[in-house]
């Protein structure tokens, strides 16, 4: 091609990108018409950039010979022309993947064009930015880290985009200069008319109108580029938050999708801290995203979409709003009809924990309040466990671990009150007499477990929670939602006495695994017909002191003791210390509390405790 324009030397240069397994070693290079070639011919060797496309996809008139072929549409008359004048060993036609447009399915044509940018280091936005996020709280944490890199590593943000709508880049550009207008009146107008009329004035008006009379139109080109989206979207901390008396700025929190990083997160943090010097947030949270039951993302297609409304209309919005905390959301989130039954089995949890409490507390009254220290122990354990949820609770409501929050409650309301609390109680409330110190202790702090537990579900179980706070106080005006959260009193919360109670639930739960035992080989048919004999070491039996074993065991009798365990002694592998001889009770079923003791002598006769307890009613 020597001769017509194409005099000039080609250098050689290297490439990390160019690999010893495919192709020839030896690639064209196009640095107007690709990322990679800009950054090795213009950003590594600073070889200039020439016009070679213009936006028809033609190439300019400038360049000899090819002035006016398209790119794609003439490659085969370029080629021809290239072989007459001996610029072609050979031709041949490869198939390869190239990117087309996701809407109209043409091929794209790379072009290196002017853009509006802004630098990450000539007024030390990156350091700021960077500096900002150190100071930001993410959750989860690991947001942090990416964002962080992200910043780090980002090339300056390219504002412009030349689209047909969106919001306008409103520069004047000096055509002389190069140099853009700044002058506060020609800002003021242009602020002035997009209030009035709207953004797209900027593209309708004449420019004398935003000129006014101090500059020449002719003398300046009037910017049709729009702003990249996620500029608009970055600046709602300024037009939501800075300009409402109601709202602070900077925002406490900003969550979305985890895709955001990228985005929303990302786009506000710049804009701020490049017109504000700081984050516009104090927390971000980063959520995943919701899929069906086999991991897969929804689509009307697969017929796999599960919409909010149905799952409300079919089992109530407590539902959904329990799905939402019962799930871990730094991950993504699987709905479908097995989650969802799932999660109704866990409401029916809570919700028959409401209704027994709400049972065992009919006719309950201030006056029959014990305090702390009239309590048994087992009662102030359950305020211990009150007072230690009740802090978590409260450091995971911080925290934004609603998860976490659902864990803690369902393992009171399913393991430490249904499955312990409840059944070890249930004689001293249906068999103790009314006024007993040991019921009224019960009654006390079942009546403190329904106060907290219907504050802590009521941002949760929404309707659940003032459903079983009016079947008490019965005054709608005095919803759950409008109750300060009151702290914990002093006293509750005793780390020793916890310790000591999950001791005994250990042992506990060797006896109630070898009472099931027993039952599953027909000894007995209910706990109450057995007389445990647990065999444990002298630190185990400390721990018993002073409590009624049986009552804890569910059985009419029970025996501690420190004896060697026989060899056939039931034992759970990972509980040390604790055997048990099973054993039945001696006597007569008591027809009041169903307890099998030994003054119990006929079928109707009931034993010394329930005559007590019948005698002191009857006057």
């Amino acid at each position: 091609m020597n001769g017509h324009g194409y005099d000039h030397d080609v250098p050689m240069l290297l490439a990390d990108y160019v690999t010893t397994d495919q192709g020839t070693g030896f690639v064209h290079i196009a640095p107007g018409h690709g990322v990679e070639d800009y950054e090795l011919a213009h950003l590594e060797h600073g070889i200039p950039l020439p016009d070679t496309v213009a936006e028809d996809g033609k190439i300019m008139e400038h360049l000899p010979i090819f002035a006016g072929m398209h790119v794609l549409r003439d490659n085969a008359r370029i080629a021809e022309i290239m072989a007459e004048h001996g610029g072609v060993i050979g031709i041949g036609k490869l198939v390869h993947s190239y990117p087309h447009s996701w809407r109209s399915k043409a091929p794209l044509v790379y072009r290196n064009t002017a853009q509006w940018f802004v630098s990450m280091e000539s007024h030390g936005l990156r350091d700021t930015a960077v500096s900002e996020l150190g100071r930001t709280a993410f959750y989860p944490p690991a947001g942090q880290r990416r964002l962080t890199s992200m910043i780090e590593q980002r090339p300056d943000w390219c504002l412009s985009r030349q689209r047909a709508w969106g919001v306008p880049i409103t520069v004047f550009v000096h055509k002389a200069s190069g140099e853009p207008l700044r002058d506060q009146a020609v800002i003021d107008r242009v602020v002035e008319a997009m209030r009035d009329e709207g953004a797209d004035c900027w593209f309708s008006s004449d420019p004398s109108r935003f000129l006014g009379p101090d500059y020449d139109p002719a003398e300046y080109e009037q910017v049709t580029d729009i702003l990249d989206v996620w500029f608009d979207s970055g600046s709602t901390h300024s037009f939501v938050l800075e300009q409402r008396n109601d709202l602070v700025s900077p925002a406490d929190l900003y969550l979305e999708g985890s895709d955001q990083h990228r985005g929303w997160f990302h786009s506000s943090l710049l804009q701020s801290c490049a017109t504000r010097g700081r984050a516009p947030y104090k927390g971000v949270l980063t959520h995943g995203f919701v899929l069906d039951e086999q991991g897969r993302k929804m689509s009307k297609s697969l017929g796999n979409v599960v919409t909010p409304q149905k799952v409300m209309d079919q089992n109530g919005a407590d539902i959904l709003r329990l799905w939402v905390v019962s799930s871990d959301y730094y991950n993504d989130l699987r709905i479908g009809q097995e989650i969802i039954k799932r999660t109704t089995d866990n409401y029916r949890r809570f919700r028959n924990t409401l209704r027994y409490l709400l049972g065992a507390l009919d006719g309950f009254a201030a006056e029959e309040a014990v305090s702390h220290d009239q309590m048994p122990a087992l009662e102030r354990w359950v305020l211990h466990r009150l007072a230690e949820i009740d802090s978590r609770i409260r450091e995971m409501t911080e925290g934004y671990d609603f998860h976490g929050i659902f864990t803690e409650l369902h393992t009171l309301c399913n393991s430490d009150l249904s499955a312990f609390y409840f059944e070890i109680r249930k004689d001293r409330l249906y068999c103790d007499a009314a006024d007993s110190i040991e019921r009224r202790a019960c009654r006390t702090v079942m009546n403190e477990v329904y106060e907290r537990l219907t504050a802590w579900l009521a941002p949760i179980l929404a309707f659940t929670a003032e459903e079983a706070w009016q079947a008490r106080v019965q005054n709608i005006e005095n919803s759950v939602h409008l109750r300060s959260y009151d702290p914990i009193p002093d006293g509750w919360l005793d780390p020793a006495l916890g310790e000591r109670w999950a001791g005994i639930r250990q042992v506990r739960q060797v006896v109630t695994t070898a009472l099931e035992a027993a039952r599953n080989d027909g000894a007995i048919g209910a706990s109450l017909q057995a007389a445990p004999v647990v065999h444990v070491d002298a630190a185990r039996a400390e721990l018993f002191a002073g409590e009624d074993a049986a009552a804890l065991f569910i059985t009419s009798d029970a025996q501690i003791t420190t004896d060697a365990a026989p060899a056939d002694a039931f034992r759970v592998e990972g509980i040390e210390n604790a055997a048990v001889a099973f054993a039945t009770a001696d006597g007569g079923k008591c027809a009041r509390c169903w307890k099998i003791m030994p003054e119990v002598t006929s079928e109707d006769g009931i034993c010394n405790r329930c005559d007590d307890v019948v005698n002191a009613a009857a006057g």
